[in-house]
Parts: C-alpha cells; structure tokens; sequence
C-alpha cells in the first residue's frame, strides 16, 4: 500500500532538480508542499494535509542530504588535475567505412607533435573530431572526402581528472552539469573514460566554467 512518505518520495525522484535543492535546504517546504498536494492526493485517492507532506519532505530532505551529497562532495573534494585548452575546432562527421583509416592518416602525420590537441569519439552514425585550431587545414586535407555534418571552431576545453572512486558513485556527472546549467553555461560536448572527463564550451564561457568547476572542490 502506498504511503504519503513513499508517494512524495517517487515525485520528488521525478524531479532532479528538486531532489538537489531539497538535499541542500534551500526550498520552502510549505510551499513545495501545496504545489505537490493535489498531484499526491490523485496518487493516494485521498485527500491529505499539506503538514503531512511537509513532515515527510524534512525526513526525506535529511536522508537525500546524506544519500545523494555527502558521498558525491567528497568525490567532487578529491579532483585532481583540471586542464584548459583553449582555441578548439569541433568536426562532426559521418561514420563511413573510410573514415577510421582516414584517421589513422591523420594522426600520423600530426601525432609528433605533443603540444597540439586531438581527441575523437565514435558513436553508431557520427564521429567528432576536436584538434587545436592550428591542424584545421590538415584535417579538412585528409578528411576531405568524408561527409562533414558541422563545424563549430572558437570552443575551449575544460579536463578533469576524478578519483578512481567516481565510477561507484552515482550522480557525479549530474552534480557538475548542474552547477554548470545554473551558471548558464552551454556545454557543447562531453567526452569521458573511467576517471577523466572533458567538457567542451564556448571561449567566452570557458573562465567561468572553469571557475564553477575548480569551486567544487571546496564545497
């Protein structure tokens, strides 16, 4: 039999944001709670109080404070190295079945060379390829036959190393996308293995992601 408790928690479940600003105290509970009440009473078939809803909003605001917050700050508290490069072109191109031997062309013409970025990640019918802005020529010369999607240059990086603990931790990523979203920053790509993960921005975006990213170690 379904409970207030039970019914409040699956609809603020439903709602991540509100699951990060309950875990962080910095909703008004009776106003939450009028907000929901007619929503929980068509779920109960039952008319509630709205104290009843608030009561089991303080219980579960305490148990998703340690649930969802303590364990992922101190992930958030142990980052590691974050690097920024800056001056990035994004190409996004059809998956073909010359593509990848194309690539392989390209890097070694370019992988000599330490200081330039070059990063690429395949899904089922698209391929990215970001490089510094300095390789664009190279790139578009051995990639010329392959079926360009779009091209977004003037984008900046943002790598962050993570503790090999993140990978058991749920709701690291959703942590930091939403600090990030709060602060209006567009992220125009992501690319992660087990314990690194790179954001691409905008350039005029990048300081201030860096910044919100580099605070998360000091929550």
């Amino acid at each position: 039999m379904k409970t207030i408790s039970s019914t409040v928690e699956d609809y603020i479940k439903a709602k991540p944001f509100l699951i990060s600003a309950l875990s962080q105290g910095i909703i008004n509970l009776t106003s939450l709670s009028r907000q929901m009440k007619s929503d929980i009473e068509v779920t109960l078939k039952k008319q509630i109080r709205t104290g009843a809803i608030v009561m089991a909003l303080k219980r579960l605001s305490s148990e998703l404070e340690f649930r969802t917050t303590h364990k992922i700050v101190k992930i958030l508290r142990e980052i590691g190295d974050i690097t920024v490069r800056s001056s990035l072109i994004d190409y996004n191109y059809s998956v073909s079945d010359t593509l990848l031997q194309n690539q392989a062309h390209l890097l070694s013409k370019i992988h000599q060379n330490k200081a330039d970025f070059y990063t690429s990640s395949r899904g089922v019918i698209e391929c990215n390829i970001v490089v510094s802005s300095n390789l664009a020529e190279t790139v578009e010369a051995y990639l010329q036959y392959e079926e360009l999607i779009s091209k977004q240059p003037h984008l900046s990086s943002i790598s962050v190393k993570l503790p090999k603990e993140n990978v058991a931790i749920p709701g690291i990523y959703y942590f930091v996308f939403q600090r990030l979203s709060w602060e209006g920053i567009n992220i125009y790509e992501v690319i992660s293995t087990s314990n690194e993960f790179t954001i691409l921005v905008n350039d005029e975006q990048v300081d201030k992601a860096f910044s919100v990213i580099k605070n998360l170690k000091e929550l």
